[in-house]
């Protein structure tokens, strides 16, 4: 896991995406643009990455929300098999500027929404301020979870707050279990090798460069090749063969949780589509 932090490093921005001209028709509209993931939304934590964002059909007054890892709760890691709900909390975030180049202002917390490390590792914060009241102060939205299981082969960004940094890669595929020390994750994202996530990239939203949608948390890396180990996850198959990928990140899928996520920020279990373990 990434929460450590390692050396300082320069921060690097992603560079506009390419615009692909829509056919050469004299009845046919101009193509859209599809604009560049940046980082609207995105806000750095003391110790780890994180997004604002809210599921889809949320009211502009339910209490905004903050995406980031179960492994970055400031109460510590959470163990196998504990799942935290409605904790209250006063931890603030670091709201950034879509170029990433300075901070808005500060959101702060009222309570831990939902964290666990077990199937996933994902955390959800409850904020004191209303998605409308942030946009109105700062003229920044929500990135909107998608409800949708990823697709192998999605163009990527994992954009960290902590460090103001955006990686790009693709979807390489998927581990059936996902294993570090005493924790194990189901379906976990694998990225291709360009995504070479560092300590403090933990909880980065992952977003789907064409929809703009957040897909995953990113949250681990295998650091030196080892087997199963802290900060060396594992691939474990259906037949129980495990296998290492040196240098390769993952992430956590997320549509699992933003199904659970109900009008007024708040999590139901019984929502249809709602696959985290429950508290």
């Amino acid at each position: 896991m990434h929460r450590r932090i390692l050396g300082v490093l320069a921060a690097a921005f992603l560079g506009a995406a390419a615009i692909t001209a829509g056919p050469s028709t004299a009845s046919a509209a101009p193509a859209p643009a599809k604009a560049a993931v940046d980082f609207t939304g995105i806000v750095a934590l003391s110790n780890c990455s994180g997004s604002l964002v809210r599921a889809p059909g949320a009211a502009d007054g339910d209490p905004a929300l903050v995406l980031t890892n179960g492994h970055c709760y400031e109460g510590g890691m959470p163990g196998a098999g504990q799942v935290i709900t409605n904790r209250s909390s006063s931890r603030s975030f670091t709201l950034l500027n879509p170029s990433g180049s300075g901070s808005l202002g500060t959101l702060r917390a009222t309570a831990m929404l939902y964290a666990t490390m077990t199937d996933t590792d994902v955390a959800l914060y409850k904020l004191n301020r209303s998605y409308a009241s942030i946009r109105q102060s700062y003229g920044v939205p929500a990135l909107e979870l998608s409800l949708q299981h990823p697709a192998a082969g999605t163009d990527l960004r994992v954009v960290s707050g902590y460090w103001r940094r955006i990686y790009s890669c693709r979807l390489d595929g998927f581990a059936y279990r996902l294993r570090e020390s005493q924790w194990t994750w189901k379906d976990s994202l694998r990225y291709t090798s360009e995504c070479d996530t560092i300590g403090g990239t933990s909880g980065s939203p992952v977003v789907d460069a064409a929809s703009g949608k957040v897909i995953g948390a990113n949250n681990t890396l295998n650091e030196s090749g080892q087997r199963c180990t802290l900060n060396n996850p594992c691939e474990v198959d259906q037949s129980g063969n495990v296998t290492v990928h040196e240098g390769i990140g993952y992430a956590q899928e997320t549509y699992i949780l933003a199904a659970c996520i109900a009008p007024g920020s708040v999590i139901d279990y019984n929502r249809p589509g709602c696959l985290v373990p429950r508290g």
